[in-house]
């Protein structure tokens, strides 16, 4: 069978696994470029060509692609998607690489995309309004407590 393209790829996955909608699916391929161009901006003093990502430094990409993509909506997005925790990602990334859309090494393992980061704290805590020190109220700042 030839290679076929991306989308059909993500027809076959989506009907052997339906837990995660094809948007997912091209949001993880489009972050993967995302973060390999934030990987090398960090790392311009090597400057490699071709350099694997590790899947805690993909699900990090993937956060701060989410933010900058979707911002205050990120988490709505994603769960809308069906993507709910880390392992959700994992589980794309291991449907693509049985495709072999993705390649991986030898020590990368399901278990790499568990609980790096909770979804509140990555996708909604940024947007929460910052907590004001708690000052003196009314009736303290005017002597009469």
């Amino acid at each position: 069978m030839q290679n076929p393209e991306f989308s059909e790829i993500i027809t076959l996955i989506c009907k052997e696994d339906p837990r995660f909608d094809r948007k997912a699916y091209d949001f993880v391929r489009l972050g993967l470029d995302y973060t390999v161009k934030e990987l090398r901006k960090k790392d311009a003093a090597r400057a490699e060509r071709s350099r694997h990502v590790s899947g805690p430094e993909l699900l990090h990409g993937l956060r701060s692609y989410a933010l900058d993509q979707f911002g205050p909506l990120a988490k709505t997005v994603l769960n809308a998607w069906g993507v709910h925790r880390c392992r959700d990602f994992g589980d794309i990334v291991f449907n693509l690489i049985e495709y072999n859309v993705f390649s991986k090494t030898e020590n990368d393992r399901r278990e790499d995309f568990s609980d790096i980061f909770d979804f509140d704290e990555a996708f909604v805590r940024p947007f929460e309004p910052a907590k004001r020190s708690r000052g003196p109220s009314a009736a303290e700042a005017f002597g009469a407590a």
